[in-house]
């Protein structure tokens, strides 16, 4: 790639030991290394007297947080929206639930394709069906329960939706690990991840320093686990997500901006429902929305200073968005020495504090 070129899909692809892909949360919540990035540092410019990469491990964030920064999580909650099932063949069959949609239904992918054509039907339980009303225009199907609600059945059948590459079922175990600390509202179908690490003492220290705490929900879709297939990133379609933003987090970020503070970002999530709720006078503005906003090198950030993060996919739209961040080699950078000390990879893996 020279200078010039404009960045193809290709060029966010990297190479992973399978054995780096975290299959299992860490033994305590908490207790995951941090690689902290001081980003302008790799691109040239400077950073102080510190490092450009230092190895830390998570609690060490309270050390890293200056006092009078804000600190933004999303509080979503993952839904059991998994649900097996049987084709009336007998043979296996799989529905995830996305969202609700008017009238009861819900918008839901399956597998196979086949198994959820309009008409037809797929049991979860003696009386309880998924029946598949339509194929929307984006791929995912427009369903309806018949012998249960939507509630119940997640709650009878229900698992929840690990990754893809996590290769077991799950297991108690995530019904507590894959939830962050302080989810509230359940509307997602994966982890807002960043935030897994949080304990309660590393936020009441947090706290205790004088960090602001402010919170959203963005409800994460399956979209965040696919890949770019377009050489040409430009031309990948981002599925909507919907995000909630409560007024005291708009008033927050306008009172650390007005104080010189910076603001942080827990995850991706919190990042995309940040940028895309962003008024032209670079204000966070209150309210429901929906965005479909794809972040890539280019982008230039109005409301984030700081982003908390896990490692993400090759060729993924997540890799992307901190590259714009932190810039393109900085990233490769940092993921290089990841490999080299053996960072755990993805969901249940370590995280990275760029700063």
């Amino acid at each position: 790639m020279t200078p010039d070129a404009p960045l193809r899909t290709a060029d966010f692809d990297y190479e992973l030991p399978e054995h780096l892909i975290a299959q299992r949360p860490s033994e305590r919540r908490g207790a995951s290394r941090l690689l902290v990035v001081h980003r302008f540092a790799l691109d040239g410019s400077p950073a102080g007297s510190g490092p450009a990469i230092e190895d830390r491990m998570f609690a060490d964030i309270v050390d890293l947080v200056p006092a009078g920064d804000l600190l933004v999580v999303n509080t979503t909650r993952v839904r059991h929206a998994r649900l097996p099932g049987t084709r009336p063949s007998g043979r296996p069959a799989e529905v995830l639930l996305i969202h609700p949609a008017p009238d009861g239904a819900w918008v839901a992918l399956g597998k196979p394709g086949s198994a959820l054509r309009p008409g037809k039907r797929i049991a979860l339980g003696p009386g309880v069906f998924v029946e598949t009303l339509e194929v929307l225009d984006d791929g995912n199907r427009l369903v309806r329960f018949v012998g249960a609600t939507a509630d119940e059945a997640m709650a009878r059948f229900g698992r929840l939706p690990l990754p893809p590459y996590i290769t077991r079922e799950p297991d108690a175990t995530d019904d507590d690990r894959y939830q962050t600390v302080y989810a509230e509202r359940e509307g997602s179908v994966a982890a807002p991840t960043a935030g897994l690490h949080f304990t309660p003492p590393v936020l009441e220290a947090l706290r205790q320093k004088g960090v602001g705490i402010g919170t959203l929900d963005l409800e994460v879709g399956p979209g965040t686990f696919r890949p770019v297939e377009e050489d040409d990133p430009s031309r990948h379609r981002m599925h909507p997500e919907r995000y909630e933003i409560p007024e005291a987090l708009a008033e927050a970020i306008d009172a650390t901006r007005g104080a010189g503070g910076s603001v942080w970002a827990v995850g991706t999530t919190v990042v995309r429902a940040l940028e895309a709720s962003t008024t032209g006078d670079r204000r966070v503005r209150a309210g429901p929305g929906e965005t479909d906003i794809f972040i890539r090198p280019g982008y230039r950030f109005r409301v984030v200073d700081r982003m908390i993060t896990n490692f993400h996919l090759p060729r993924s739209t997540l890799l992307m968005l901190v590259s714009a961040f932190a810039g393109v080699e900085t990233i490769r950078t940092a993921y290089r020495h990841a490999v080299e000390q053996r960072y755990r990879f993805y969901s249940y893996g370590d995280a990275m504090a760029l700063r």
